[in-house]
């Protein structure tokens, strides 16, 4: 099976709590195609976020966000790289899927499994998984001042939509 997904019907909403405020933002999704085997748990492709496209609101924010803890300059993208599957999709019905694999961000590679709760609808598909970050461990820029301090970890919500196809046995 392989799923596109379609990026302006798909989200990506983050959130980190501050001591005054908490901090809501998105990124937009640049692609993503992933194909899977539930037979044998083998998965593959990509989920690609364009990490220059990230949003709070508050533009001095934003660029302090891109310039100093995502680095977009040196690093453009934020990806996923599932590599196995757990679950199966149900017709017409909700179902858990476990997709694992290598979360990528400034460069560094971090294993990891999202949780996803997948409806397939008629040949399409949406999906949804919440998942945290411990972004200062994983080594990005912790941005606390010296009057305002944030978490060490960062919420993540996708919210995807795209399209399912059967692929042959043959196909890699």
């Amino acid at each position: 099976m392989a799923v596109n997904l379609n990026s302006a019907r798909s989200s990506i909403a983050f959130t980190l709590g501050a001591a005054l405020h908490t901090v809501h933002g998105s990124f937009k999704l640049k692609r993503g195609s992933m194909h899977f085997d539930t037979e044998t748990g083998h998965a593959g492709g990509e989920i690609v976020v364009d990490a220059s496209s990230g949003v709070t609101g508050i533009a001095d924010r934003d660029k302090r966000m891109r310039k100093d803890v995502l680095e977009t300059d040196r690093f453009p993208e934020i990806s996923f790289l599932p590599d196995r599957v757990a679950g199966g999709l149900l017709p017409s019905a909700e179902s858990p899927i476990d997709l694992h694999g290598v979360f990528q961000i400034l460069g560094a590679r971090h294993e990891m499994t999202l949780h996803f709760l997948v409806r397939n609808q008629n040949g399409g598909v949406t999906a949804a998984s919440d998942f945290t970050i411990p972004y200062i461990d994983w080594g990005l820029k912790n941005p606390s001042t010296f009057l305002l301090k944030v978490s060490a970890t960062v919420q993540v919500r996708i919210l995807a939509a795209g399209s399912i196809a059967r692929v042959s046995n043959a196909e890699p």
